[in-house]
Formats: structure tokens, C-alpha cells, sequence
């Protein structure tokens, strides 16, 4: 199995917070990392999304084909997202559109089994592959790097 965790792009501030959408830079993170994604995910790759409006539109820069998941809203736990993803046992690669520290504290689960929350930036992918019972960070990519 291979999941991968993607940190909404940058979003406006306001109120409510479920309703921000991406600033313009937002917009142009998302299609950046898309790109670099479509050229490397399968096509069977499942798409889950937080419900708020900025994280359905970093998805939507990948693709229209994502499932809503409440198990990845703000302030899911680690644990949620897991189980949401169905680490480490389902087949194929999952897509995780969320947030921080959410995102940050499943990274530091899967790598070094902690509780800790670690930084992920804003429009940025964490790639995991399992192999065998271990867990490989395959990449980590950057809007900027793009």
C-alpha cells in the first residue's frame, strides 16, 4: 500500500473556517502538485478529502473523482485518518487531502512512532510505501520545488 498525505494549499483567513477557500497562490500550489501527482499516481488511486471547501479545491486541481471523508476533517486524529485510509493493509495508493497538525502527526506516527506533530507546508506531499512490515518514506515534495 502506498499513502500519501497532501496539506491543503494556502487559503484565505476568515470565518468559518470550513468555508476559506485557496488564495490565488492557493490555486496555483494545488495545480502545481497536481501535475507532479497525475504523472505519478495509478489510476486506481483513491482520493479521500476533508470536507472543507479548501481541500476539496487542492483535490479538484487533481482530479473531480475524490470521496468526502469526515475522518480526515479538522481535528480528526491520526488514528481516524489511518483507519479512513485503511493503513497498512488495503491495496492500491490513497490520497489523503487534509490538514495540519493532523497530517503532521500521522507522519510522525508512521516513521517514528511518536505523537509529536511535524511541519508539513501548505500544498505539500508526504509518499509512504509499506514494504514487507516496515514503512518507507518514498518522497516528500514542495509546491516550490515544482
Amino acid at each position: 500500500m502506498d499513502l500519501i498525505l497532501w496539506r491543503h494549499a494556502e487559503a484565505e483567513d476568515g470565518f468559518p473556517d470550513e468555508a476559506r477557500k485557496l488564495t490565488a497562490k492557493g490555486g496555483k500550489q494545488a495545480a502545481k502538485m497536481a501535475a507532479w501527482l497525475k504523472a505519478q499516481l495509478p489510476a486506481d488511486a483513491l482520493i479521500l478529502v476533508s470536507p472543507t471547501a479548501r481541500t476539496r479545491q487542492t483535490a479538484a486541481a487533481l482530479t473531480e473523482d475524490c470521496r468526502i471523508a469526515e475522518a480526515v476533517a479538522p481535528g480528526a486524529s491520526a488514528a481516524a485518518v489511518l483507519a479512513a485510509a485503511g493503513w497498512p493493509d488495503a491495496q492500491g495508493t490513497v490520497v489523503v487531502v487534509g490538514h495540519q497538525p493532523t497530517l503532521g502527526e500521522v507522519a510522525a506516527y508512521l516513521l517514528a512512532d511518536s505523537r509529536d506533530s511535524w511541519s508539513i507546508k501548505k500544498g505539500a506531499v508526504w509518499w509512504f510505501g509499506r514494504r514487507e512490515a516496515e514503512t518507507v518514506l518514498k518522497a516528500v515534495m514542495s509546491p516550490e520545488f515544482l
